[in-house]
């Protein structure tokens, strides 16, 4: 299983409602890809710029797969990437 945690800070507030747009039908794609076990897009309560994606993949390769299909590719690299700072975490499961 590979876990992966990605903080975004909107660079524009103007950009928030979009962003958080462009985040919601990114984790719907993403949640119908072959592999994916967990997608879910958190917005922070206490700064709205921050997002948080929370990413379980079945494998490295579904991952692989992922970073070229649909969602990343016409959604997050060139409409979200732009607009936020990213900052990924590839993560090991202490508990769950």
């Amino acid at each position: 299983m590979v876990y992966i945690n990605v903080v975004l800070t909107v660079k524009d507030e103007a950009d928030v409602e979009a962003v958080r747009d462009l985040l919601t039908e990114h984790g719907r794609l993403s949640r119908a890809e072959p592999g994916c076990v967990r997608f879910e897009v958190y917005h922070s309560q206490a700064d709205r710029r921050v997002f948080v994606l929370n990413e379980h993949w079945e494998s490295q390769a579904a991952l692989d797969a992922h970073r070229q299909a649909k969602a990343i590719q016409t959604i997050y690299v060139p409409q979200v990437l732009p607009k936020a700072e990213r900052v990924a975490h590839p993560s090991d499961l202490v508990a769950g």
